[in-house]
């Protein structure tokens, strides 16, 4: 069984034929699904979905859309927390998506402020933090070594450089693999694929948004996370199945599934 370890099911691109979505990615052999939050708006549709068997949460501030997020909404994550915790709790299986955009100058101080609130939450309440992390590896991780959060946690979307894996590594990390490993331009992300333990990824597809190679415009979905692990295999020159698994234990052992 395959997890996809990040994907906006909640999304509204999704809206008009979700459960079609979810019996697709069924039927290739994905399993289980892990939802993050991105805007306080969006957490009640995201906790909704969190009822299912097939479906584990995560609650955060997406630093993408900063101009929704509001002065309460930090308030507010830490209160969804300690509302019924005997049933929101076990679902929650993360704080995220939460991080740092760095193509988006304007916000910056405003993303690390939020960012860096989040990550505190995390660590008080040990939970593991997924991570959106553009144009920052590096300075994301100084920060996560200033804090040492003891749950570690998800770099979404990893494209980094092998040395910069191997610091988020080192930091108690997993990084997400996506739909950029089958861009046959993404030479440097390849050989850092290459390069990682087999306890060091999970697979994912950040449905509906990072296509893959050959799909570009369409929407994406979680059936494509088996695409994704084909391209993961080949690059580490194992099976499909030895990738899967090892994908699968590491979701589990990440989120606590």
């Amino acid at each position: 069984m395959l997890i996809d370890a990040h994907c906006h099911l909640d999304f509204p691109d999704f809206d008009a034929d979700r459960e079609a979505v979810i019996e697709r990615a069924r039927a290739a052999g994905v399993g289980h699904f892990v939802v993050p939050g991105t805007t306080r708006k969006r957490w009640p549709g995201v906790l909704a979905l969190g009822e299912r068997d097939d479906v584990s949460v995560c609650l955060g501030l997406h630093p993408y859309f900063m101009d929704q997020h509001r002065e309460g909404d930090l308030a507010a994550l830490e209160a969804a927390l300690d509302e019924h915790p005997d049933v929101v709790a076990p679902r929650v299986v993360g704080i995220g998506e939460c991080g740092i955009d760095a193509r988006f100058a304007e916000t910056l101080a405003a993303q690390w402020r939020r960012f860096d609130a989040q990550l505190r939450l995390a660590k008080a309440r040990s939970l593991p933090v997924v991570i959106h992390c553009v144009r920052a590896n590096d300075q994301v991780a100084k920060r996560l070594r200033q804090l040492a959060l003891p749950a570690g946690g998800l770099i979404h979307a990893f494209a980094g450089s092998p040395e910069q894996a191997r610091a988020f590594l080192d930091l108690g990390f997993t990084l997400g693999l996506g739909g950029a490993v089958t861009h046959e331009r993404a030479r440097r992300l390849h050989r850092a694929v290459a390069s990682l333990p087999d306890d060091g990824y999970v697979l994912e597809t950040d449905s509906p948004d990072m296509p893959l190679a050959g799909h570009q415009g369409e929407r994406n979905e979680p059936a494509r996370v088996v695409e994704v692990c084909r391209s993961v295999a080949a690059l580490r020159h194992q099976a499909p199945e030895t990738v899967a698994a090892n994908s699968t234990a590491n979701a589990r052992r990440l989120f606590r599934l």
